[in-house]
């Protein structure tokens, strides 16, 4: 299979224009101008809130005036992320996509297919001339990965429509009718600088080439957290050894991913150095060991480098047994029959760095039960506050409840089954979906969300799987069709 090949093709031609512009979370301006001028030059009604949302309505066919209308919605914004041997810069350059058998994937970034494949799904039906449709409201939301402060700042009245079909799903033949809501929980150490140990050596050690993952969709895949093992590794050797000083704490970028590197830089006593070394490769051994289904790549090093200070001993002793203290991962299964075993309540420690004179934590928690979101933020903010850091929890996004008796649910699944043979799967999803903030701004809304398959989203081995494309495509133009009238 090469780029020709793809179906749909007009969805893979609007992918390919989509992934020549630049647009990173809050930084979506180019993308805005995108979709406005498209939408103007097909002679359709176009606006852009005052957020940055932008909706573009397209009339019925023929013969469906009477139709409901569908609200489409997807996201414009996209997780930068790349390795870290790779140049690239996301303000200024396209995204390089390759076929890779039955995948599209990315040359050393992320590929962007969440969300832009939904936005190109959307762009497809709404410049073609030969499908069956009701009134349309095609709606593309702007940061959604980095905080849903598009969805957040969408006024009531904006969309319009009866149904909304959410494409920010990630499994073909699951059909998602709830979600988890999230919050942000971050930490601050503050400390003063000081001369190292007289007669120190400095060592970086540095681990790279875990599997990484969503923080919501993959945190029951019991992946490796490279923040997590980087600190059981100083916990223990802090524990074994006297004199051992923090330097520096590198690792995570964003909230919502599980990050995959990082490194910390100590000074030790000489007379130790080679005790280090020799623990690190253990260590390395028995972590790949305990990892060897998930994470297969693993990368550890450790070498010898150059620094001056230190940060406060007291702090740095504090900061690591938090970090080893702290949960991350499942806290909580869904309860609910109609979940079937669906993660309620979790945790991800998600990126740290110091400066000068700061330790800076993020954290993600999330959970389909609000109350036990609220008990997660202050379980987190207990470790940190306990160990001397500031912590605070933002306010954060809703969870969507699924809806009783839902008509839209009972079209997408009928349809489903006519056009595929077999049942589709219906469930939440533990990841947040712009529906849960949608809920509560329009709540006579009925909804689900749908889409292609992709893996390792939020990393640079993001793919999506072309097959499942066409039959996305299939399955939304069948619903269209089947919408009920007014």
């Amino acid at each position: 299979m090469n780029k020709n090949d793809l179906k749909p093709a007009v969805v893979f031609a609007e992918f390919a224009k989509i992934n020549e512009i630049p647009r990173p979370s809050k930084r979506e301006e180019k993308m805005i101008a995108y979709l406005k001028g498209w939408g103007e030059s097909h002679g359709l009604e176009t606006k852009v809130d005052e957020t940055g949302n932008v909706i573009i309505r397209k009339p019925a066919t023929k013969g469906m005036e009477n139709k409901k209308t569908v609200i489409l919605q997807s996201h414009m914004d996209m997780v930068c992320d790349k390795l870290v041997d790779v140049e690239f810069d996301f303000d200024k350059d396209a995204i390089k996509a390759y076929v890779d058998g039955e995948w599209l994937t990315a040359e050393g970034t992320t590929l962007g297919a969440d969300d832009g494949i939904g936005c190109a799904i959307e762009l497809a039906i709404l410049g073609s001339d030969d499908i069956d449709h009701g009134p349309i409201e095609c709606v593309f939301t702007r940061d959604e990965e980095t905080g849903l402060s598009g969805a957040e700042g969408m006024k009531a009245g904006f969309m319009t429509g009866d149904y909304l079909i959410n494409l920010d799903s990630e499994d073909e033949g699951e059909i998602f009718v709830s979600c988890a809501g999230g919050r942000n929980t971050t930490a601050k150490f503050t400390f003063e600088r000081q001369a190292a140990a007289e007669g120190s050596f400095f060592i970086k050690g540095s681990l790279k080439g875990l599997i990484g993952g969503h923080s919501g969709d993959d945190i029951n895949k019991k992946r490796a957290n490279a923040i997590k093992l980087l600190a059981r590794f100083l916990f223990q050797e802090m524990k074994r050894y006297e004199g051992i000083q923090l330097a520096q704490f590198h690792s995570g970028k964003l909230h919502n991913a599980i990050p995959r590197d990082g490194y910390f830089v100590i000074a030790v006593p000489n007379d130790i150095k080679e005790n280090i070394r020799a623990d690190w490769n253990v260590f390395a051994a028995e972590v790949e060991d305990e990892f060897h289904v998930t994470d297969t790549q693993m990368q550890f090093a450790m070498e010898s480098t150059d620094a001056e200070t230190v940060i406060d001993p007291a702090v740095a002793k504090n900061f690591i047994w938090a970090l080893q203290a702290v949960d991350n991962g499942i806290y909580a299964i869904c309860q609910d029959p109609e979940l079937n075993g669906l993660v309620e309540t979790s945790s991800n420690i998600a990126s740290i760095h110091t400066s000068e004179t700061t330790i800076d934590i993020l954290s993600s928690q999330r959970s389909n039960v609000m109350s036990n979101l609220d008990n997660m933020c202050a379980t987190i903010q207990a470790v940190f506050e306990l160990a001397g850091a500031e912590a605070i929890s933002s306010d954060g996004y809703p969870a969507w409840k699924m809806k009783a008796n839902s008509k839209l649910q009972e079209i997408v699944v009928s349809s489903y089954k006519k056009l595929f043979g077999k049942d589709p799967i219906v469930r939440g999803i533990h990841a947040g979906l712009e529906c849960g903030l949608f809920s509560e701004r329009y709540p006579q809304l009925d909804m689900v969300s749908f889409g292609p398959t992709l893996r390792f989203v939020h990393t640079p081995d993001e793919r999506l799987h072309i097959p499942t494309v066409q039959m996305v495509w299939d399955h939304l133009l069948d619903v269209l069709r089947n919408i009920p009238e007014q």
